[in-house]
């Protein structure tokens, strides 16, 4: 069968695909993947198609405007719809000429999902996020402000409608785009267990567990009890890095702190303290016994599945809900502050009180129960004509 793909250009949407992409590609199915310059080299080793989205005034590759996204309603429905009416003319005419039996995009790539419409496919929704409607949502801070804000701005959001409806995209209102239905054919990748509320979702929703990268490169444990402290790619918090190396430089723990494109140089830092850009994630996190977090969905699930306890740092409302989620399990500790005292009571808390580990293993099992790329695959496999 043939399968066009849709994602955002960002790391934590796109490689959780990776393993289920290649999977398909092996099974003998042709993936076509609209996706940008940055993932090519890892879709093509997957085994897909890869098809550019860069160059066509897609302004969701703007470092500002995805921040923005996350802060206003508004400003992100007009830039869906901007992203969407900037690709319709390549992707229309990529669709009829591919002509695929379904279409899968991920959960907030939304012009996959007006493509589907728009051309009558079967769509499946790619979610690497928690799976949100009506009841698991309550775990994400949109407070009054923001409520009031989306009302005062239906009328820009009304006229982005009609844009699209100008294409000959069937939408009637906002809903149709940004939400899931319990009609909609849905892969998470999570665990039910893991999902808040996941009962009330339908058997169209597969939860399948994390995508876990195999371990690349060995790590050295150089002590009896080792932390992990890594918050992201971009998180440049000076004083959170300082108070941590001063925290656990007078402990007995194997510290590795991955810093990502963090470009500050920290002076004598203790011989227990390992700093780097980046690491084989997955092969600390099978040594590691407590990992401190800023609670990416991604991040979370590999400690998890390692049965590694958190201490909890969101820095974002999504990251905030994984973070709750967490907690409520038992499998983690939030961070009360970023003061040395609260770090350093934090991360000897999960490690000495066993419950976290506990919670965490059980997490691990639930995802390790869970159909996997297996189940995906024969799901998505149903769409053949």
């Amino acid at each position: 069968m043939k399968i066009a793909w849709f994602c955002i250009p960002a790391h934590g949407h796109t490689n959780p695909t990776l393993g289920l992409v290649k999977a398909l590609t092996e099974s003998g199915h042709i993936i076509y993947y609209f996706s940008f310059e940055i993932f090519r080299e890892k879709i093509e080793n997957a085994g897909a198609v890869f098809i550019p989205c860069d160059g066509y005034d897609f302004e969701m590759e703007d470092k500002e405007n995805a921040d923005r996204v996350g802060k206003d309603q508004a400003f992100a429905v007009e830039l869906l719809v901007s992203s969407t009416l900037a690709l319709d003319d390549m992707v229309t005419e990529k669709i009829a000429e591919l002509a695929p039996d379904v279409i899968v995009a991920d959960s907030v790539a939304y012009w996959g999902k007006l493509a589907a419409m728009k051309n009558g496919i079967p769509f499946v929704s790619s979610t690497t996020t928690f799976a949100f409607n009506r009841y698991s949502s309550r775990y994400m801070k949109h407070g009054a402000f923001e409520t009031l804000k989306m009302l005062f701005s239906m009328p820009k959001v009304n006229k982005q409608i009609k844009r699209l409806r100008g294409k000959g995209y069937p939408v009637k209102s906002i809903l149709d785009i940004v939400q899931n239905d319990n009609d909609t054919n849905t892969v998470v990748y999570t665990s039910r267990y893991f999902q808040p509320c996941s009962d009330t979702f339908s058997e169209k929703y597969h939860f399948i567990g994390p995508s876990i990268r195999p371990i690349k490169e060995s790590f050295e444990k150089k002590a009896e009890k080792t932390v992990y402290i890594s918050m992201g790619t971009v998180n440049q918090n000076r004083e959170f890095y300082r108070n941590c190396i001063s925290a656990f430089g007078e402990t007995d723990y194997q510290v590795i702190i991955s810093m990502g494109t963090n470009t500050d140089h920290f002076d004598a830092v203790p011989d227990n303290i390992e700093i780097y850009e980046s690491v084989d994630q997955m092969a600390v996190l099978e040594a590691a016994d407590a990992f401190i977090t800023h609670c990416g969905m991604n991040s979370v699930s590999e400690g998890l599945y390692f049965g590694v306890p958190l201490v909890l740092f969101p820095q974002t409302p999504e990251q905030d809900a994984v973070a709750k989620r967490a907690e409520e399990l038992g499998a983690g500790l939030r961070l009360s502050s970023t003061g040395e005292d609260d770090v350093l009571n934090a991360v000897t808390r999960v490690i000495e009180e066993k419950s976290f580990k506990q919670c965490a293993e059980k997490v691990a099992e639930s995802f390790k129960n869970s159909g996997g790329i297996k189940e995906a695959v024969g799901f998505i496999e149903s769409f053949s004509n």
